[in-house]
C-alpha cells in the first residue's frame, strides 16, 4: 500500500497528468486536492488527447474512484461540460464522486474576477479570470457556496438573497457593472445541483475508509509549488496550497496516511501570466524552447514564458514539499540545443550579494538574476530512449548535474508527449524515502 502526493515542483504546467496517469495504473483512488478550473492537464493515451480541468486524470482507468476534494472549487457548468465530453468518447463516470464541503463558483465570481483584473491595469497578476480567487476569499469570509447547497433549494435561496445584493453593489458601484438576478442564479443553479447531485458525497469518509481498506491513494495537486498562497511568488500565485501540505487539508487526511511525496519539474521552466520568473529568455532561444514545447496554456490559450533550468527554485520546492523523488519532463524539447543552461544560484542585482538558496519569495526575488552553469547539448533525439542508458551521455549528464544539485534523485523522465514515452529510473512508489545528505539555509 503506498499513498502518494505528486507535485507540481515550478510554476504550474510542468506536466503533472503525465505523471498522475502513469501512476493511476497501480492507485485505486485519485483525489484531486485543491485549485478549479484555472487547471490544466493534457493526457496523450491510447492515441487520444484528453484536456482535463476539474476532473481527475485518474479516470481514464477503469475501476478507479476520482474525487474532487473539499479543497477544490468547482464551477458546476464547467465541471458538467467536461465529464459530458468526457462520456462521449466513453469513459464512466459511474466511481466519481465531489466533496459536498467543496465550494462553489458562482457567477458573479467569474464577473468580479474578470473585472477586478482589468481594474488592476499594470499591476495585473495574470489571473485566468475563471473565477478562482473571488470563490476562495468568500470561503475565507464565511459567506461561501457549498457543493451540499446547491441540493437544498431552500439554503440555496437564503444564501443567495444575503449574498447577491451585497455583490452587486461592487458590480454596480465599484465596477459600473449590470447587478444580477438571486431568483435567475436560484433557478439555475439548483437545476445544476440536481444534474451533479448523484456525485455529491463526504469524501473525506471515503478517503479514510479506503485507507483503512490498504487501498494505494494517489492525490494530484493543480499548479505549482511556486504559485502557492502562502510559499509562492506573491501576489503572482493561485488562491491555493498547491504544495504538497495542502493535500492533507485540501483532501481531508491526516499526514500520517502519507507514504510519498513526488516532484515534477520541466527540464527547463515556463509560467504563465506575470510575476518574477529570473530564468526567463526573452530571445530566439526562448522562442526555440516555446515553439519545440508547444507552450501553449492549456486553460487560457495563452503563450507560456519559458527559460533554463532553475536549480534554486528547485531545492526551494524540494524543502517546501518533502520531495522523495522527481519526475522530469520534457527531456526531449532540449534535444535540439547545443548549448544548455542550468542556474545554480541567484544574484542580487543591487547588492551583488550570491545565493544559493531562495533568500526571499517576495521583494528580493523580484532582484534576482541567475548564476548559470553551462552545460554541453546531445543533439540527438532520446524520444524512443526507453531506459536511462539509451539517453545520449550529455543528457544522462544533465539529469545527473539536476539530481546532484536539488539533492533528490530523478526517477522518471519524459521524453514525449505519449504514455510509453517513459523512462523509469527507480521506483517512484516504493524507492527509499529520501535522507537530506547537505544542510540547506
Amino acid at each position: 500500500m503506498a499513498n502518494v502526493i505528486v507535485v507540481g515542483a515550478q510554476f504550474g504546467d510542468e506536466g503533472k497528468a503525465k505523471v498522475t496517469d502513469l501512476l493511476a495504473r497501480n492507485a485505486d483512488v485519485v483525489v484531486r486536492y485543491q485549485g478549479g478550473a484555472n487547471a490544466g492537464h493534457t493526457v496523450v493515451a491510447n492515441g487520444n488527447t484528453y484536456k482535463f480541468h476539474l476532473i481527475p486524470s485518474g479516470i481514464l482507468y477503469s475501476g478507479k474512484v476520482c474525487i474532487l476534494g473539499p479543497g477544490m472549487v468547482i464551477d458546476p457548468k464547467a465541471f458538467i461540460s467536461e465529464i459530458d465530453a468526457l462520456m462521449e468518447r466513453g469513459l464512466d463516470d459511474a466511481l466519481l464522486r465531489i466533496s459536498a464541503s467543496a465550494h462553489v463558483t458562482m457567477p458573479y465570481h467569474l464577473i468580479l474576477d474578470a473585472a477586478e483584473e482589468e481594474s488592476r491595469g499594470a499591476q495585473k497578476i495574470g489571473t485566468t479570470k475563471r473565477g478562482i480567487g473571488p470563490t476562495y476569499a468568500d470561503k475565507c469570509a464565511r459567506s461561501g457556496i457549498r457543493m451540499e447547497d446547491l441540493l437544498d433549494r431552500d439554503v440555496l435561496k437564503a444564501k443567495l438573497d444575503w449574498m447577491v445584493p451585497r455583490k452587486n453593489v461592487l458590480l454596480e458601484r465599484l465596477y459600473n457593472l449590470p447587478p444580477l438576478s438571486a431568483k435567475e442564479i436560484l433557478d439555475e443553479y439548483y437545476e445544476l445541483g440536481q444534474k451533479v447531485k448523484k456525485y455529491v458525497c463526504d469524501t473525506s469518509a471515503l478517503i479514510f475508509q479506503a485507507v483503512g481498506e490498504r487501498k494505494n491513494i494517489l492525490f494530484e495537486g493543480a499548479q505549482g509549488t511556486l504559485l502557492d498562497l502562502d510559499h509562492g511568488s506573491y501576489p503572482f500565485v493561485t488562491s491555493s496550497s498547491p504544495s504538497a501540505g495542502g493535500a492533507c487539508v485540501g483532501a481531508g487526511v491526516g499526514p500520517t496516511t502519507i507514504d510519498r511525496v513526488i516532484g515534477v519539474s520541466k527540464a527547463y521552466v515556463t509560467r504563465v501570466g506575470e510575476g518574477p520568473f529570473p530564468t526567463e529568455l526573452t530571445d530566439e532561444l526562448g522562442n526555440k524552447l516555446r515553439e519545440t514545447g508547444v507552450e501553449i496554456g492549456t486553460t487560457t490559450g495563452r503563450p507560456r514564458r519559458c527559460g533554463w533550468f532553475d536549480a534554486v527554485l528547485g531545492r526551494y520546492s524540494v524543502r517546501i514539499n518533502g520531495l522523495d523523488c522527481l519526475a522530469v519532463t520534457k527531456l526531449d524539447v532540449l534535444d535540439a540545443f547545443e548549448e544548455l543552461k542550468i542556474c545554480t544560484a541567484y544574484r542580487d542585482r543591487e547588492t551583488g550579494e550570491t545565493y544559493t538558496d531562495l533568500p526571499s519569495i517576495g521583494s528580493k526575488f523580484q532582484r534576482m538574476e541567475p548564476v548559470y552553469k553551462t552545460l554541453k547539448g546531445w543533439l540527438k533525439p532520446t524520444t524512443e530512449c526507453r531506459s536511462f542508458k539509451e539517453l545520449p551521455e550529455m543528457a544522462r549528464q544533465y539529469l545527473e548535474f539536476m539530481q546532484h544539485e536539488l539533492d533528490v534523485p530523478v526517477a522518471i523522465v519524459s521524453v514525449g508527449p505519449k504514455r510509453d514515452n517513459t523512462i523509469v529510473i527507480e521506483d517512484p512508489i516504493h524507492g527509499p524515502k529520501r535522507v537530506l545528505s547537505k544542510p540547506t539555509a
